[in-house]
C-alpha cells in the first residue's frame, strides 16, 4: 500500500491534516522492542515480501519476553525492602501474590503480545501469521493491532468517565442538598466557573456548581454534535486548532465511546487509519472529561487540599488501632468514612472495644487524594502491592472503591479475617460486604448513614480478629505531598520564578512521572532508575498516582532526597522543596499540566517547544494508554519501560511511536531498561532547550 489518503466519513479540503501511512519497515533493538529504521525507501523490498514482517515480529516478541522479571528477580531487586520483606512472609505463609501468577503465566501468548488475536466476532479467534495473513472477515494485522488498541482506549476513557461522572453528580447534588456534605472549594468553582463562560456574579456557590456541574456532564453526555466546552476553555489554542485539522474533537465522552466500539465491530470500519483516528478522539475524550473534568469536580467539592507532610510506607502501620484501609478512586463516600471515623464519638466506641483508636490508610488514589485534604490518611502501597499490605495481618476493614482493586485480595484478606466492603454497584468483589451506593444513586442521600455502618463494622471486626498474627516490616519516612498550582503561586508569588530557573538551565527540564505498576519489569526499580537518571541531571518531577508510591516510600519526596540532585536543581530547591512534588492522585495529571501550561505561558511558548516529557515507565492497565496519548496530544513526548501490544503491524507501531510527530510534535519512545530510557528523556530535553536556544 502506498502514501495515501482516506475517506473517513467527511470531507477533507486543502486545510485539513490527513492522517496517513508511511511504508516503512521495522527493526528491532537489544531489547526486541519495534522501531522504524526506514521508511519509502525500502518500498520495493516490502512489496516484493508483504508477509516479511509478519515472520520477524514473533522473533522480537521472543526477545521481548526474555527481558521480563521473576517473582525471584523481583524480591533480588526490589529497591522498597518492605516490599521485599513482605513477599517472603507471603512465600512462608503459602499467600499468593500478583508475582507468583505473573510467574504462571509465562509463556505469555505471543499473538496476544503482538495484538494480533481478533475475538471480537465469534467466526474466531482468528490470529495472523506468514500462512493466514488474514483473519476470517478479511482483516489484516493493521486493523486488527488497531481495534484492539482504540478497545483499550476506549475502556479507559470509560473508567476515567466513570469517575468523573460520579463526583460530578457528586458536586451537583451537593449543591441542590441531595448529598449532606459541604462544598468546599468555592475559590475553584468561581475560577473554572468564569473561564467556562458561566456567570458568576450576585450568585451563590452553590448555583454557580449546579451551572458548572451540567456543563461537564453535558460533555461527557451530549449526543448532537456542538463545541466540547470543557476543551474550548481548558486547552490551549494552538492545540485546539491542531485538533481540529484533524478532526479529531471529539462530540461527548459517551458518543466516542460508543463509536469505538461500534467502529471496530466485525465487518463495520475496515481501515486501520480512520481506527486510529478515532483513536484520538477518545484520548481527548479520557482527557478532558475523564481526567480534567473529573478535577475540577473533585477540587470544587472537596478543595484543592495543600502541602502537608505525611507518613508513608507499611512501617507506619500501628498495632492495637481499629485499622482501616481505603483503596480505589471515588472520594465521595470515602471523604464522609474518614470524616466519621475521627468524630469522637466513633473513637470512643474503639477504645470502648479495647483499641487505641481509629486510624486510616489509602492504597492507590483514595489514600492519594484523602492524604492532603483530611489529614491522618497514610498512604502504603500502589495496586499491585496490595496484597502484601493485607499480609501484614494488621487491617481490620478494607474499603474496597472502584478501580485498581484486585479481585485476588479477597483470598488474602480471608486469611486474616479482614472484613471488606464495596461502596459501587459497579464494582462488587465475591464474598465482600456490600455497603454500597445502588445503581440509580436513590440512596445517595444515605451517604452519613453508609460511612457510619461502615466505621462501626471496622470496629466489630477488630474485636473479632482479637489474637490474629501481625507482621509490620519496620520501614517508614515521611512525605511531602499536595503541590498543585495554588501552591505554586502561594509558595512563589507566580509562576515565574520557576520559569526563570527553567530558563537559565538550574532547572533542566520537568517531567511528569506517574503509571500503574506492571510485572513486566522490575517492580517500582524501573520508576526509581527513571528518575535517579533525571533528578542527577537536575530534571525536577512531578508525580502521582501508583508511580508516586515507591518516590514516596524510599524518600525522593523529602528534602533528605536533594542530595540526589544536580547541584543547580539542589540551589533552587534548598531549603524546603522535595526534589519529587506529589501533586496527587491520578486525575491530578490536571495539576502537572497546569504547571507546565503556566510556566510556558510566562515565557511565552508553546507546550510543544517546551522542555517537558511525561514518563510511564510501569503502565499496565487500559487508562494507561490513554494517559500517555494525552500528554503527546499536547505535544510532549511520552517515555516507557513497557510496550503496547501493537508488534504485529508495521503501520500501527509508527503511527503510534513516531507518525505522531508531525501530527502532534509528539513521539512515543520505548527501552526496557530504565537507566537507558531515563538517559534518551534527558537528551531529548536538552535538544529541546537547544531549539529553543537555553543552552
Amino acid at each position: 500500500m502506498s502514501e495515501h489518503n482516506h475517506n473517513h466519513g467527511h470531507n477533507h479540503n486543502n486545510e485539513k491534516t490527513h492522517i496517513h501511512s508511511h511504508r516503512a519497515l521495522i527493526g528491532f533493538d537489544k531489547h526486541g522492542i519495534p522501531t522504524i529504521v526506514a521508511k519509502a525507501d525500502h518500498q520495493e523490498e516490502l512489496d516484493n515480501d508483504p508477509n516479511a514482517f509478519i515472520r520477524d515480529y514473533m522473533n522480537a516478541v521472543a526477545e521481548y519476553k526474555k527481558t521480563f522479571p521473576s517473582k525471584q528477580d523481583v524480591i533480588d531487586q526490589t529497591p522498597d525492602p518492605a516490599v521485599k520483606e513482605m513477599l517472603l512472609r507471603s512465600e512462608q505463609l503459602g499467600i499468593d501474590t500478583a508475582f507468583d501468577r505473573f510467574d504462571r503465566q509465562k509463556p505469555q501468548c505471543s499473538f496476544g503480545l503482538a495484538g494480533i488475536c481478533c475475538k471480537i466476532c465469534n467466526m474466531g479467534p482468528c490470529k495472523i501469521t506468514a500462512k493466514s495473513p488474514r483473519g476470517v472477515c478479511g482483516a489484516d494485522a493493521d486493523l486488527i493491532v488497531a481495534r484492539n488498541l482504540l478497545r483499550a482506549a476506549a475502556a479507559g476513557a470509560a473508567q476515567h468517565g466513570m469517575h468523573a461522572r460520579e463526583i460530578i453528580l457528586s458536586l451537583k447534588w451537593a449543591a441542590e442538598g441531595k448529598l449532606d456534605i459541604p462544598i468546599m472549594g468555592e475559590q475553584k468553582i468561581r475560577t473554572t466557573a468564569e473561564a467556562f463562560g458561566i456567570q458568576t456574579k450576585h450568585r451563590t456557590t452553590k448555583k454557580i456548581a449546579i451551572d458548572l456541574a451540567n456543563v461537564l456532564l453535558e460533555d461527557m453526555s451530549r449526543t448532537e454534535p456542538n463545541e466540547y466546552q470543557t476543551i474550548k476553555a481548558c486547552a490551549p489554542p494552538e492545540r485546539q486548532e491542531v485538533w481540529k485539522n484533524l478532526d479529531i474533537l471529539p462530540v461527548s465522552a459517551y458518543h466516542e465511546v460508543f463509536e469505538a466500539y461500534h467502529k471496530t465491530g466485525c465487518a463495520i470500519d475496515g481501515d486501520w487509519e480512520s481506527i486510529m483516528q478515532q483513536f484520538l478522539r477518545c484520548r481527548l475524550a479520557f482527557t478532558f472529561s475523564g481526567v480534567v473534568g473529573a478535577n475540577i469536580a473533585t477540587d470544587s467539592l472537596f478543595g484543592v487540599g495543600d502541602r502537608v507532610t505525611s507518613k508513608v510506607n507499611i512501617g507506619a502501620l500501628k498495632k492495637g488501632y481499629v485499622n482501616i484501609a481505603v483503596h480505589g478512586h471515588l472520594p465521595t463516600l470515602v471523604s464522609q468514612i474518614v470524616k466519621t471515623g475521627q468524630e469522637e464519638k466513633f473513637i470512643e466506641l474503639a477504645k470502648s472495644k479495647g483499641a487505641k483508636g481509629i486510624l486510616f490508610y489509602g492504597i492507590c488514589c483514595s489514600g492519594l487524594a484523602a492524604m492532603y485534604r483530611y489529614g491522618g490518611v497514610i498512604p502504603l502501597s500502589n495496586a499491585v502491592s496490595a496484597e502484601l499490605v493485607l499480609g501484614t495481618g494488621a487491617l481490620d476493614l478494607w474499603v474496597a472503591d472502584v478501580q485498581d482493586v484486585f479481585p485476588s485480595i479477597m483470598e488474602v484478606a480471608k486469611c486474616f479475617k479482614t472484613a471488606v466492603v464495596t461502596t459501587s454497584d459497579s464494582a462488587r468483589l465475591p464474598g465482600a460486604e456490600r455497603y454500597e451506593y445502588d445503581h440509580h444513586h436513590s440512596n445517595i442521600g444515605e451517604t452519613k448513614a453508609l460511612a457510619e455502618k461502615i466505621v462501626t463494622r471496622a470496629i466489630e471486626s477488630f474485636e473479632q480478629r482479637k489474637g490474629i498474627p501481625v507482621y509490620i516490616p519496620p520501614y517508614e519516612v515521611e512525605a511531602e505531598v499536595g503541590f498543585s498550582v495554588e501552591y505554586v503561586h502561594k509558595r512563589f508569588g507566580s509562576m515565574k520564578p520557576l520559569a526563570d530557573a527553567l530558563r537559565s538551565g538550574k532547572i533542566l527540564g520537568i517531567v511528569n512521572m506517574v503509571g500503574c505498576n506492571n510485572p513486566k519489569v522490575l517492580y517500582e526499580k524501573a520508576i526509581v532508575d527513571v528518575a535517579d537518571v533525571l533528578l542527577k541531571n537536575n530534571i525536577l518531577i512531578l508525580s502521582n498516582g501508583c508511580a508516586s508510591f515507591p518516590l514516596m516510600k524510599l524518600g525522593y519526596c523529602n528534602t533528605s532526597a536533594l542530595d540526589k540532585t544536580g547541584e543547580s536543581l539542589r540551589e533552587f530547591l534548598t531549603p524546603d522543596l522535595p526534589p519529587v512534588w506529589h501533586v496527587g492522585e491520578c486525575i491530578d495529571n490536571t495539576r502537572s499540566s497546569g504547571i507546565f501550561a503556566g510556566i510556558a505561558g510566562e515565557l511565552g511558548k508553546a507546550l510543544h517547544e517546551m522542555p517537558y516529557a511525561f514518563t510511564s515507565p510501569e503502565w499496565g492497565n487500559e487508562k494507561g494508554i490513554d494517559a500517555a496519548l494525552g500528554f503527546r496530544l499536547m505535544g510532549i513526548n511520552s517515555y516507557h519501560c513497557v510496550e503496547a501490544q501493537i508488534y504485529g503491524s508495521k503501520n500501527v507501531i509508527e503511527f503510534l511511536k513516531d507518525g505522531t510527530r508531525e501530527l502532534l510534535g509528539s513521539v512515543m519512545y520505548v527501552d526496557t531498561d530504565p537507566t537507558e530510557l531515563g538517559n534518551k528523556i534527558v537528551e531529548d530535553i536538552k535538544a529541546k532547550r537547544k531549539a529553543l536556544g537555553w543552552d
